[in-house]
């Protein structure tokens, strides 16, 4: 286990860089983590995602696949791409603080 430190917090994560704990996640991180994983600045759209993200993890115990993200979320699969490159389930996850999605490799 490693830690990071977001908005001066510590937070321990796992070797991905995934919140071990996503209750310690705080809206004031997310553009940390973004910068760090090369998103850059979070838009309005970014942040709908992020935020579709967290809601599904409180419903369901895991974030959704890219699939369920594009049907769900009122953002395009191609939009997803545009937005978080290099798979948009798996980075958006990371910068909403909840663990990986199942099915992300």
């Amino acid at each position: 286990m490693s830690t990071k430190v977001y908005a001066g917090t510590e937070v321990p994560v796992n070797d991905e860089g995934f919140f071990l704990d996503p209750v310690q996640w705080r809206e004031d991180m997310a553009p940390e983590i973004a910068h760090e994983a090369g998103v850059g600045d979070l838009t309005d759209r970014h942040w709908q995602v992020i935020r579709f993200m967290r809601a599904e993890f409180a419903d369901k115990g895991t974030g959704p696949t890219v699939r369920a993200l594009g049907k769900t979320s009122g953002v395009s699969v191609k939009e997803l791409y545009q937005l978080f490159p290099k798979g948009p389930a798996k980075l958006a996850a990371r910068i909403a603080g909840i663990p990986k999605p199942r099915g992300c490799i």
